[in-house]
């Protein structure tokens, strides 16, 4: 009986050690990041004009200068990792990178494995579509076809609004979706509208216009969960950067747009 009580007791004690070991690893992010002078940001080099490359090969966008922004404020080097849709948290979740900072939407099933900070930038998902074809509701989809990257907020929120006969084309990044609509092999795009815009500037002979908001969804960081020591400094720098005027200039020069009223 005496055997089998301290293996029980021996049990419960190697749990809450290997419980107190995890806990202890969760939470120290921002300690390595201090420790080694350079903290790994996920940020887009392909999706303007929240990240991509500039005419000088070197990334910039919103996004890059947020991101640069929080490495400047923590007095450490901005270390860029490019990350896609699908990868991102992946990268996240197997510390490849510190921080993602890639027009990162929030929603239900992200908010399981990773946190959040307060939003930074404002974004918004909508429907577009040729100028000759009236489109006044989701209903009017039916039976047509649309352009999507999988996996995202848009992608999503179609579900539940756009008509069961409409034909949804769904591909692995903005990059391809928009490819796909603008040489025609659908006849409408679910996308961010910034990205949309700065497509359809680049090719004016596309005869395309925004027919329908899916969702306004404002761009978060996110943080690996239980990292509440390098969330609560990065959430100071935000909301310090929203006070004094430079995430509002960041919205102005990248985006066209100010904030306007971004949740915390």
């Amino acid at each position: 009986m005496k055997s089998k009580v301290c293996t029980a007791v021996s049990g419960l004690l190697a749990a809450a050690a290997l419980s107190f070991a995890a806990g202890a690893h969760a939470d120290d992010s921002l300690k390595a990041v201090m420790a080694k002078k350079s903290i790994a940001l996920g940020i887009p080099t392909d999706y303007p004009p929240y990240g991509y490359m500039g005419p000088d090969f070197k990334p910039t966008g919103v996004d890059v200068a947020v991101a640069q922004l929080i490495a400047d404020k923590l007095g450490v080097k901005a270390e860029f990792v490019p990350v896609s849709t699908p990868n991102r948290i992946p990268y996240l979740q197997a510390r490849k990178i510190d921080l993602i900072v890639s027009a990162l939407g929030k929603n239900e099933e992200r908010a399981k494995v990773i946190d959040f900070t307060v939003s930074y930038a404002p974004f918004f998902q909508a429907v577009f579509g040729p100028k000759d074809v009236a489109i006044k509701s989701f209903d009017d989809l039916g039976g047509k076809t649309l352009a999507v990257t999988r996996g995202t907020i848009q992608d999503d929120a179609l579900q539940g609004l756009a008509p069961k006969t409409l034909k949804i084309q769904r591909f692995e990044d903005d990059n391809s979706t928009m490819a796909a609509f603008m040489s025609q092999q659908t006849q409408f795009v679910a996308i961010g509208a910034a990205v949309a815009a700065a497509a359809l500037q680049k090719n004016p002979k596309v005869q395309a216009e925004y027919k329908l908001l899916i969702k306004d969804s404002p761009n978060y960081i996110g943080v690996r969960k239980g990292e509440t020591a390098l969330l609560t400094q990065v959430n100071a720098i935000l909301r310090t950067a929203k006070t004094d005027g430079t995430i509002e200039g960041y919205s102005q020069k990248w985006l066209g747009r100010g904030m306007g009223n971004l949740p915390d």
